[in-house]
């Protein structure tokens, strides 16, 4: 998955910021640098943007007017200082709003808010209906990745997808943990809120932690119970 993207600011350290952050990231592609509103209408006209990084206030023509004129199927991150602005953007296809000055944490947190909504918008089905077999195949873009079962250490819960992580690499299933979980059979276990690891991955479990491939992981209250009887049924 790529996402071709723009940013419109008459700040140019703004945009320089927003540059330098989106450098950091793998799916992004930055197709220009905008410093008024007209420059990006123009560009617009020869080119299709998935995304729009939008400063609200700019000379001659503002952030919320050039919005009613985008494309169809383009959609908006607006930047602004003032947070008043926020009601009026829920009018237009807005998918994060952020706060000048921009960090580094909040900016990769909207990056992966809209890699989710453009993943679930391509249909992608990353995980078999019945996890009996050897291995499954994740979907993500145009690629499909096959994961052998045995490799995976564990799945960690995000907000709005989960990550894979096994000892050849990570993944994410843009799917509820829940999903996962009712997918799943011995050796995955959940023992916690937000991780179902493999047991027959652990390394080792001491004072209520599990501790596999180099991660100590809490067994939270709720699950403790039925993680321990699994584990009693493996020890000699």
């Amino acid at each position: 998955m790529s996402v071709r993207c723009i940013i419109v600011d008459d700040e140019p350290n703004a945009v320089n910021l927003l540059e330098m952050f989106l450098q950091q990231t793998t799916q992004w592609q930055l197709l220009a640098k905008c410093y008024d509103a007209m420059e990006a209408l123009a560009f617009l006209k020869t080119q299709e943007v998935d995304v729009v990084f939008l400063d609200i206030n700019m000379p001659h023509l503002s952030g919320m007017e050039l919005a009613g004129l985008l494309p169809a199927n383009t959609y908006i991150v607006f930047t602004t200082a003032y947070s008043e602005y926020a009601a009026d953007s829920y009018g237009y296809p807005t998918l994060d709003y952020l706060m000048k000055p921009v960090t580094l944490k909040r900016f990769y947190a909207a990056v992966q808010k809209i890699e989710a909504h453009f993943a679930r918008k391509d249909d992608s089905y990353p995980i078999s209906p019945s996890l009996t077999e050897e291995y499954f195949f994740i979907k993500s873009g145009k690629t499909l990745h096959k994961v052998l079962l045995k490799d995976i250490l564990y799945f960690e819960g995000e907000k709005e997808y989960v990550r894979l992580v096994a000892s050849s690499g990570q993944l994410l299933i843009y799917r509820r943990m829940k999903e996962i979980e009712e997918q799943l059979t011995t050796p995955f276990i959940r023992v916690h809120h937000s991780y179902i690891v493999n047991i027959s991955r652990l390394d080792k479990i001491q004072d209520n932690h599990v501790f596999i491939g180099g991660r100590q992981i809490s067994v939270s209250d709720k699950f403790r119970n039925l993680f321990m009887e699994a584990v009693r049924l493996r020890t000699f």
